[in-house]
């Protein structure tokens, strides 16, 4: 334990041993019962691609403006920029708050077909054409790149979730191979002007999908999570590591048993506002559109009837985002400039 966050050594699963893999198992199970947050090493994500990472999008984030918008993200999907105060978290729970102060760019899934399943994922374009800046000019290459080692874990993770909740370590398989995977990497500038009363980073919310894989930096003004006794718990950045989460999907998916845990990301202390630029590349793994989520097997039985009734990704993730978009507002405005 780190903090009160689990931490969990995942590289036994890759050796193959059934025993070991049950193991990791039962400390994920553990970990996404008590709090539906945990933070894992021994993962085969090369250290040196998430630096390339944080490079080319740091270099983007520091792109005058206007070029940054004409990459605004598109009303029908979730691809491309968001600017300063185009989002609140806390509107997905129908709570107000004043915007985020936070800007982000947005990829999905690529060179995936032009066939009659991907044109008719709707309603959010989900496998529509990715927007992408003319600058850095390794910038596509490296994100696609981080975005398939990030896909490689999900899956591997998705294996270790169904493990952990006595299936078949496959029983995910068919319902990830078309997934509909939002990758945002997050810039939360640094705040020369304090924030509006009630205005964070990122304002309380749950995640939406299955699981969320998170890579941090350690600048002030961090993720916390809610515990169940109400108080928040800072998420420590260990080196070498990514931070798990899970979203409501897989909450309702798993009966409850599973947690979906209200999180935020605060603003630094006044005395560190300047030079607390932040940067989170943040994974939101989401099954394929047309995936059915309906109660598990092994999470219902006598006295714990299913919850929630069916639904599919697609239909799921599409309600979401569309409560936590807020009209788009000159940033000057935004910190009450």
């Amino acid at each position: 334990m780190v903090a009160s966050i689990p931490v969990v050594d995942i590289a036994p699963y890759f050796g193959g041993a059934e025993a070991a893999k049950r193991a990791v198992a039962r400390q994920i199970d553990e970990a996404c019962t008590a709090l539906g947050f945990l933070i894992i090493s021994g993962h085969p994500v090369p250290e040196r691609l998430i630096e390339e990472m944080r490079r080319v999008s740091r270099a983007f984030f520091d792109l005058p403006r206007e070029e940054k918008l004409r990459l605004k993200m598109p009303p029908d999907r979730y691809r491309g920029y968001i600017g300063l105060g185009d989002e609140a978290l806390s509107y997905s729970l129908g709570e107000t708050s004043p915007p985020d102060w936070k800007e982000s760019f947005s990829i999905g899934p690529f060179n995936t077909p032009d066939d009659a399943y991907h044109r008719a994922a709707r309603p959010g374009h989900f496998f529509a054409p990715n927007l992408w800046p003319e600058r850095p000019a390794d910038f596509r290459s490296v994100w696609e790149a981080y975005f398939s080692a990030m896909e490689r874990l999900s899956t591997d993770l998705m294996r270790l979730f169904a493990l952990g909740l006595g299936m078949d370590e496959h029983f995910f398989d068919d319902k990830v191979d078309h997934h509909i995977t939002n990758f945002s990497v997050i810039h939360y500038p640094e705040q020369a002007k304090a924030p509006l009363p009630g205005q964070l980073r990122a304002g309380a919310h749950t995640d939406y999908g299955s699981l969320t894989i998170v890579k941090p930096d350690a600048a002030p003004g961090g993720l916390q999570v809610r515990g169940k006794d109400g108080a928040w718990i800072d998420v420590p950045v260990i080196p070498g590591t990514f931070v798990v989460n899970l979203g409501d999907l897989m909450a309702e998916w798993t009966n409850d048993r599973w947690v979906s845990t209200l999180h935020r990301v605060v603003n630094p202390p006044r005395d560190q506002a300047l030079g607390s630029r932040r940067l989170s590349m943040t994974f939101f793994h989401q099954p394929n559109y047309d995936a059915v989520i309906e109660c598990l097997p092994t999470c219902t039985g006598p006295g714990r009837p299913p919850r929630y009734g069916r639904t599919t990704s697609g239909e799921h993730v599409w309600a979401k985002v569309n409560k936590h978009r807020t009209p788009g507002l000159d940033e000057r405005k935004v910190a009450g400039a």
